[in-house]
């Protein structure tokens, strides 16, 4: 007897659970929530990798030896050095400062004769990323201990003179207490300590975070 039973019956179709629906819609945040995440940590490293490509920190074993010998901070090194030469060993003004902290020869001959009154060393030398940092890491230190220690001011006569700081600080105009500059009359010297100063500010807040 033949049966009577269809041979082919079409399966109900099912409707999804509300919880499945909201588990797949979870995992689907998860993956976005990862994705944003991952995206954000990238946009940070890239912004952080930028900012240490402007303010870098070249010649690090010089600047720290030097830094720590003549008791600074070696990120205000940095600043001046940036400032200066954008850390190019070779870089020479239109008045022959040379080298990394950019010393003109009356500078480097009265450094000589301070820390190395005996060496054979030649204004040549100061091609040299080591005799250039290490005479202008003498010279900075000396401008800060003359100073009082203001970063300013130290930036001042390191780029000016400590003669035209001197005078400046003669008058109640540029200063309240005679050691330290508030304010900075000359175009080139005003530009100058705002670049070492805005410099010092960028490496203390990008490095030490």
């Amino acid at each position: 007897m033949k049966s009577t039973q269809p041979v082919y019956q079409e399966k109900k179709k099912t409707r999804k659970s509300p919880d499945r629906v909201r588990r797949f819609w979870l995992r689907i945040a998860a993956v976005l929530l990862c994705l944003l995440a991952l995206g954000s940590m990238f946009v940070v490293a890239s912004h952080d990798r930028i900012e240490q490509w402007e303010y870098p920190r070249k010649y690090s074993e010089l600047v720290e030896y030097y830094a720590g010998k003549y008791g600074l901070d070696e990120r205000m090194l940095y600043a001046v050095i940036r400032t200066e030469s954008n850390f190019d060993p070779e870089a020479q003004s239109n008045v022959d400062a040379r080298g990394l902290m950019q010393i003109t020869e009356i500078t480097f001959d009265w450094i000589k004769s301070k820390i190395a009154p005996t060496e054979d060393l030649t204004f040549d030398d100061l091609y040299d990323p080591e005799t250039n940092i290490r005479f202008g890491s003498y010279f900075f230190s000396y401008c800060l201990d003359r100073y009082d220690n203001d970063l300013a001011t130290a930036a001042a006569a390191y780029h000016s003179g400590g003669g035209t700081v001197d005078e400046l600080l003669q008058n109640d105009e540029y200063t309240d207490d005679g050691v330290t500059l508030k304010e900075f009359p000359y175009t080139q010297m005003r530009r100058y300590v705002s670049k070492v100063t805005s410099a010092y500010k960028r490496y203390c807040e990008i490095y030490d975070s």
